[in-house]
């Protein structure tokens, strides 16, 4: 049953929004009663890299925003690399096709050294505000893109800022993608439901509360200045990774290069990455490995 467009909400029929619910929803639940290795936990780091996406995206011109996230080239991602490197951690990276194109040594270099590249969008658009063919096109492209530059075809996606159209679903199950990591119904792997039916895609939950771009991120020109201490992101990230653990399942953390990579910050992820390996049993993976893993054990 449709509505008119002037209803409220309040006025909507329940088959109205039960097929707004219905249209993308959690089924079975994935987490094995071991991870790779006999872990007790598994923790998934993942890093955004959009650049200056951030800024093209909104068909801004500011060239101190675009500087920004060049910084997330020169300075951000080779700082996470030799991060990564030193502790011999591997994670994944979502990379807008846009950034592949304008730096595509970054991905190959990534991509050797055991790394992650996935798909997050062409110029780092909103999904929810794209026609259906439109954004069927960017995905195609974006993936293609990825494949041209790396050699390697990716097999996840994010969408850019999390946000997910209608027929999101629809096209990652069109493209036999593995796995999804844009949506928030759980804290462990799930089954991705498209009305209702099974669609053998396997999301990788993010939340916003692992996500430094909240405690950190600014605009000056939307009066946007949140800021929270790095100690107290730390003690919120170690929380959830040592909730993660008790509970034997998924530590998964999403940050972006030109946001954690600064002095002042990337002692966290470090600091995350010793926690973990103190505990001793716990698997470090890209999103990729622990997405086929927890489907294929939980």
């Amino acid at each position: 049953m449709s509505e008119t467009p002037s209803a409220e909400p309040w006025q909507w029929s329940e088959p109205h929004w039960r097929q707004l619910v219905d249209q993308v929803r959690a089924g079975r639940r994935y987490r094995p009663q071991r991870w790779k290795g006999d872990a007790r936990c598994a923790v998934a780091l993942s890093f955004d890299s959009d650049h200056e996406t951030n800024e093209l995206r909104e068909g801004g011109k500011s060239i101190g925003r675009m500087s920004w996230g060049q910084y997330g080239n020169r300075v951000g991602v080779p700082r996470i690399e030799a991060l990564l490197d030193r502790h011999g951690v591997k994670a994944t990276f979502y990379v807008p096709a846009v950034v592949a194109l304008l730096y595509p040594d970054e991905q190959r270099r990534l991509v050797a050294g055991g790394h992650e590249i996935g798909i997050h969008g062409w110029i780092h658009e909103l999904n929810s505000i794209l026609p259906g063919e439109a954004e069927r096109d960017l995905m195609l492209r974006s993936a293609d893109a990825l494949e041209t530059i790396t050699g390697v075809r990716p097999v996840g996606l994010r969408t850019p800022s999390w946000d997910f159209s209608p027929n999101t679903l629809a096209i990652e199950k069109e493209m036999g993608l593995a796995y999804d990591s844009s949506l928030m119904a759980d804290e462990d792997c799930y089954e991705l439901l498209l009305h209702g039916e099974p669609t053998g895609i396997v999301e990788l939950p993010v939340e916003w509360v692992r996500d430094d771009a909240v405690y950190f991120m600014m605009h000056r020109f939307q009066s946007l200045r949140p800021y929270t201490p790095p100690t107290d992101v730390l003690d919120v990230f170690r929380r959830e990774l040592d909730a993660a653990y008790d509970e034997g399942g998924l530590f998964q953390l999403t940050m972006h290069p030109h946001i954690i990579g600064y002095r002042s910050r990337i002692w966290i992820l470090e600091e995350i990455v010793r926690h973990a390996k103190a505990k001793g049993d716990v698997w470090f993976a890209t999103h990729a490995e622990i997405a086929a893993y927890a489907k294929a054990e939980g």
